[in-house]
């Protein structure tokens, strides 16, 4: 029993280890740094505005809520069902990757897959919580006194 509890501890100590909750200017500076402002015609403020509706930042945000039975994993709430696999729901899995890939701190990943889903037809409309939030919207302040 000791060691279950013990195991139990330290699987949680390294599950917190690996998520990273994002300042929006870290984030912001992240997405530059990786080629994101105005890719595909969305400029640095969109990318911002979106990750803070669907992740709060938080790269280990998983959403198992979708009507379809479908989830959303990551800052960047990338989709089983088209963009990555869980082993849990068919997926076309167009970012070829594990979903679990999507919730560790280490974003290049992320920033590769929604580079994928950008280009595709729905550009960033592929995201609920940005057309509900940011498109059309003056989004200086997801910027303000990021220094870029």
């Amino acid at each position: 029993m000791r060691s279950i509890l013990i195991i139990s501890l330290l699987s949680c100590f390294f599950a917190a280890h690996n998520a990273k909750v994002f300042s929006k200017c870290e984030l912001a500076h992240k997405l530059k740094a990786q080629g994101m402002d105005g890719f595909h015609g969305y400029n640095l403020a969109n990318w911002v505005c979106m990750a803070q509706y669907e992740s709060d930042f938080n790269t280990q945000v998983v959403n198992k809520k979708n009507a379809n039975g479908s989830s959303d994993y990551g800052l960047f709430q990338l989709n089983n069902k088209w963009w990555c696999k869980d082993n849990k729901y068919p997926s076309a899995n167009a970012c070829n990757i594990m979903c679990s890939k999507f919730l560790d701190d280490d974003i290049n990943d992320d920033i590769r897959c929604i580079k994928r889903v950008v280009r595709d037809p729905n550009r960033m409309s592929a995201w609920k919580a940005w057309v509900s939030h940011c498109k059309n919207k003056d989004l200086s302040q997801y910027l303000a006194g990021c220094n870029l």
